[in-house]
Order: C-alpha cells, then sequence, then structure tokens
C-alpha cells in the first residue's frame, strides 16, 4: 500500500490554514472535474484531490494524519503502526466508518472504521439552538466523544488505575489546527478485553442551553508484549523447549499473566503443539484460557565433544522425520 501525501496533491504547505486547503481544493477540483477537463487522468486526480480534501479539512483526521510527519513520502510503502490512533480524542460515538466511496486503501486502513462523529453537533461549533415551544431555546445533552487507548495486559488482567493522556483535536479562528490535551485518571477494570469501551460519564463535551454533559467512551488497545498475545479473553505464549524436554515429558516453567507455573510436558511431544491451561486467560465470568505453543530449540553442536553427543544420538535412534 502506497502512502499518500494529502499536502502534496493539494499542494499546500503543512501548516496551511483551513482557508488555504478549501481554496486549493476548490481550484483543484474545477481543474481535474472530468464534465469540463481535457485532462487523460482527470478523473483520478479529481478522486485524488477529493480523498485529500476529505482529511485536510477535517481537523480530527488531519490531526491523526499529521502524526506520520515527514517520516514518509508519497509512493513508499506503507502500513500504519499498531496502536497509531491511540490518545486521539473525537467527537462522536466512534465505530461508525466513514461513508463515501471509490477512496483508495491508504484512506481505508487509517479512517475506514473509525472518524464516525460528525462536525456541526454540539461542541463542534454548530448553530446548537433547537427552538423549543414558545421559541425557547431547547436543553441539549453534549456531544459524545471517544479515543482509543492502549493498556498494558498485566493491567487487563489484574485491573489498574492508570493515568491516560489524551488530545483533542480543535480548530482556532484562523483556520489552524492544534490539540488540547487534557489527563484522565481511569479504572481498568480485570478482564477487559481488546475492543471493550469503557465509559466515563459526563467527560465528552458539555451541553447546550444548560443540558447535561455527554460522555468519552474508551476503546482498549493491548501493548504489544514480549511474551504473550490476547485472542478474546484466551492468551497464546510460545515456549521454547529442548528436544529431551519434549521427548521424556519433562516439568518446565511457563510464564502466565497471574505468575509463573510447572507444566509436565507430554512424552514425545512436538514442536508446534498446543496446551491448554484451564481458566489462566483473563479473567471474566467464564474464564479465558491459556495456550501454550511449543516451540523446539535444538543445541548447537559447536564443537566436538557435543558434535560426538549428536553423533551417537543418530546412530542410536536411527529416525526418518520426512518418511510420511
Amino acid at each position: 500500500m502506497e502512502f499518500k501525501d494529502y499536502y502534496q496533491t493539494l499542494g499546500v504547505a503543512r501548516d496551511a490554514s483551513a482557508d488555504d486547503i478549501k481554496k486549493a481544493y476548490r481550484k483543484l477540483a474545477r481543474k481535474y472535474h472530468p464534465d469540463v477537463s481535457k485532462e487523460a487522468d482527470a478523473e483520478l486526480r479529481f478522486k485524488e484531490v477529493g480523498e485529500a480534501y476529505e482529511v485536510l479539512k477535517d481537523p480530527e483526521k488531519r490531526t491523526a494524519y499529521d502524526q506520520f510527519g515527514n517520516n514518509w513520502k508519497a509512493g513508499q510503502d506503507f502500513r500504519p503502526p499498531p496502536g497509531w490512533d491511540a490518545g486521539f480524542e473525537f467527537r462522536g460515538a466512534g465505530g461508525g466508518g466513514f461513508a463515501g466511496e471509490g477512496f483508495s486503501d491508504f484512506f481505508e486502513s487509517l479512517f475506514g472504521q473509525k472518524f464516525g462523529g460528525g462536525g456541526g453537533g454540539p461542541g463542534m461549533g454548530g448553530a446548537g439552538f433547537n427552538a423549543g415551544f414558545g421559541g425557547r431555546p431547547r436543553r441539549r445533552q453534549g456531544e459524545d466523544h471517544h479515543a482509543k487507548v492502549m493498556v498494558a495486559l498485566e493491567d487487563a488482567y489484574q485491573g489498574a488505575t492508570r493515568q491516560l493522556n489524551l488530545s483533542l483535536p480543535e480548530q482556532d479562528a484562523q483556520g489552524r489546527v492544534h490539540s488540547r490535551e487534557r489527563t484522565l485518571n481511569v479504572k481498568i477494570p480485570a478482564g477487559v478485553t481488546e475492543g471493550q469501551r469503557i465509559r466515563l460519564a459526563g467527560q465528552g463535551a458539555p451541553g447546550l442551553n444548560g443540558g447535561p454533559t455527554g460522555d468519552l467512551y474508551l476503546e482498549i488497545a493491548f501493548k504489544p508484549h514480549p511474551r504473550f498475545r490476547a485472542e478474546g479473553r484466551d492468551i497464546y505464549v510460545d515456549l521454547p523447549v529442548t528436544p529431551w524436554e519434549a521427548a521424556l515429558g519433562q516439568k518446565v516453567p511457563v510464564p502466565t499473566l497471574g505468575g509463573e507455573l510447572s507444566l509436565k510436558l507430554p512424552e514425545g511431544a512436538q514442536s508446534g503443539q498446543k496446551l491448554r491451561l484451564k481458566a489462566k486467560g483473563l479473567p471474566g465470568s467464564t474464564p479465558g484460557d491459556e495456550y501454550v505453543i511449543l516451540k523446539m530449540v535444538t543445541p548447537p553442536a559447536d564443537n566436538p565433544a557435543k558434535r560426538a553427543i549428536y553423533e551417537r544420538m543418530a546412530e542410536a535412534m536411527p529416525f526418518d522425520p520426512r518418511a510420511s
């Protein structure tokens, strides 16, 4: 997938104001509109210009996109880094996806399943005036916000209270985007799973005309772990073992989120074999399990004595693993 430089597409600087971006878009949209343009690639260029404008006109999409900065150039092979969108606070309940069609894979990978909130509502500088009976302003609840946050697997297992930093994109009077930072103390409940949402009541946008404040929804994502990976409530871990530990069915230490355990291997265990530790995954009404994936590690024959041992093994235990 190729990286798209939206600023380059519109021919504007990275610090361009909202007005500069709008003017550049209108100029290029007129130039490449398929109904009037004589250029061979007019339709493609028109779509590219529209995609760039869809991102750069929106303070939230633009802020998320800008974090890639100058580290990527147009046409370079690109994959979004894990957790790239964590820590950004956005308006709307989130998860709605973008309804546009015909945009690139690059756009879809960044924005296709998020940024569901829209502008112009409560907290977005919209009119915010709904007349009730008698022409009096109607109370309206503030808009909900959402954000993805990265938490450690250990915190999801044990539960914890953590300080989380969020950044809310905003546009100033000159049309330039900046971020408003805030820090929250958040309780991570034991057994929370990836994709689950935590609701923080009253932490969204202020209400209108005395209405209640909206809520903030935090979507949980797990930080990459050096040992474990999670699938739902189940935990997976790769366990290196020696050939004799596997062949003889010896006991070996196994890490779990709750601490180290001793696991007796079945005699003749094979590399890639999956062993289940019941209820050693993430807690819950039905706890997850831990699955131990065996990875055979063969010691090197890096001196004459070790080589002689392997030679005796080959003579004493003739075996063709490819016979089947």
